[in-house]
């Protein structure tokens, strides 16, 4: 008998496949996704590329609404994505589009503060990529049930924390950020948790794609597979990106 579906990540959760088995017709299959999933890297890497050259050309500043307008319209489209499912093949690609836009701002930003900061990013978030493919392919790590529970505790006390901080933020009151930005042995220590559990996401997305792919999910859920993938693929990414930055602020 199958595992219940369960990840921390809201676009690969129970819910997702819930009532998506299709009784006939082309079902998801893990090569498609992996296919899809390769579509949308290249999404991300063409649209983070041109807002990249827009902030090293001599106007940097016309960056920002670019950032900001793919920043905002990422989390719409991911909202759609999430509660329309059947939408994946068109408004993944247009996730993974509009997150390209802000991720080229942001890196561009850390990148002048810290040369070659972006580049030693890119390379860790595909290292642990495929460290932990391997680790779950292997059975070194198993996405059993109190595994599960443990990552999903521990995104969402990160989730809540951001928010609050965030939050805390508009009133100008710094409590947390101290822990987040100064480069403080407490701060590094932080980034490398907040790190490791983005990379634990990976585990549950592999298993959840696989069990999508097991109950026989209709053909469109293979990109909503590798839309799910991205979300945690950006999220360690950006760990990463503060991580290192944190690290060179000593």
């Amino acid at each position: 008998m199958a595992a219940p579906l369960r990840t921390s990540n809201p676009a690969l959760s129970e819910k997702a496949f819930r009532g998506e088995v299709t009784l006939g017709g082309e079902t998801m299959t893990l090569q498609g996704t992996v296919n899809n999933t390769g579509v949308l890297l290249l999404c991300v890497v063409a649209t983070a590329a041109w807002t990249w050259g827009l902030a090293h050309s001599e106007t940097p500043q016309a960056v920002t609404p670019w950032m900001i307008g793919g920043i905002l319209g990422g989390f719409v489209t991911a909202l759609v994505t999430i509660f329309k499912r059947s939408w994946a093949p068109v408004t993944a690609p247009l996730y993974a589009l509009l997150e390209g836009l802000a991720l080229g701002g942001i890196s561009a930003f850390f990148e002048r503060s810290y040369h070659g900061i972006a580049a030693q990013a890119v390379g860790l978030t595909f290292g642990v990529l495929f460290v932990m493919l391997v680790a779950y392919k292997t059975g070194i790590v198993r996405a059993t049930e109190r595994f599960k529970l443990g990552v999903i505790a521990a995104t969402g006390g990160i989730a809540v924390f951001y928010l609050v901080v965030m939050v805390l933020g508009f009133f100008h009151v710094n409590v947390g950020a101290g822990v987040l930005y100064s480069g403080s042995p407490w701060s590094i220590a932080f980034s490398l948790f907040v790190v490791a559990i983005a990379a634990l996401n990976l585990v549950l997305d592999f298993d959840m794609i696989e069990t999508g792919v097991r109950i026989g999910a209709p053909k469109y859920m293979e990109w909503y597979g590798a839309f799910g993938l991205m979300v945690t693929l950006i999220w360690l990414y950006l760990e990463i990106l503060r991580l290192l930055a944190n690290s060179r602020r000593r």
